[in-house]
């Protein structure tokens, strides 16, 4: 039955990848057959929420990553959760959960990426939110405070991984409360792809796990803030 399941869960990894990157899949597998195996691993729908102050600047960001069935599934197993396999966890089993992607390795900045102008600014340290299943997938919700705050207006949000180990699926995700609007400028995938094959170009293909190019930026969305005071 446990492999059953875990064979059942493999599957729905398909259909959990986003449709416009199905097709960058492809043509990644075209050109360097190894590169679909390495890269992206784990795919997860992300949420934001700009939390603003009585003054409408913004004073940090909450963060929901809704992960995929099948890296959920892992998550499960390497913990020793959902021992009946059904996709559901106890109540003692969510507090084991809670806080399992919060414990960040020196170097890594949490793939959210808060700018004005060329300037990436400072989010502190993560806030657990709590974490839920549904649907057998582990989503996780966390805060980062900014270190003081900001006007929203003209900002610019991405997130992504730049070595493209996971991919964010970001879509129109973004709740920037009642004064501010949030426009999304998609990706130009046939440009990224472009820069993905001039980049592979010079890596031999047998060391394509351990030189695989931080490619992320440049297949990730941008959401354009404005707002008014």
């Amino acid at each position: 039955m446990r492999r059953t399941f875990q064979l059942h869960r493999a599957l729905t990894i398909l259909s959990c990848v986003p449709r416009r990157f199905f097709f960058s899949i492809f043509w990644v597998s075209a050109v360097i057959p190894t590169a679909i195996f390495a890269h992206p691993h784990v795919f997860i729908e992300t949420s934001i929420r700009l939390v603003l102050d009585d003054a409408t600047e913004v004073v940090g960001v909450e963060v929901s990553w809704s992960y995929d069935e099948f890296y959920s599934m892992l998550t499960f197993e390497d913990m020793g959760l959902d021992r009946d396999y059904d996709g559901q966890l106890t109540l003692e089993e969510l507090k084991r959960l809670d806080g399992f992607d919060l414990r960040w390795v020196e170097g890594f900045s949490g793939d959210v990426f808060l700018q004005r102008g060329a300037e990436n600014l400072a989010l502190g340290t993560p806030e657990g939110r709590g974490v839920v299943v549904q649907g057998a997938r582990i989503i996780s919700t966390h805060y980062r405070p900014l270190n003081e705050p900001i006007s929203g207006d003209g900002l610019r949000l991405k997130v992504y991984d730049p070595t493209y180990y996971t991919y964010y699926e970001l879509n129109h995700n973004i709740d920037a409360g009642n004064h501010c609007n949030v426009d999304i400028v998609v990706a130009d995938l046939k440009a990224a792809q472009s820069v993905l094959k001039e980049r592979l170009s010079v890596i031999p293909i047998t060391a394509v796990e351990t030189e695989f190019p931080e490619i992320g930026e440049v297949f990730a969305d941008t959401a354009l803030i404005q707002c008014s005071s």
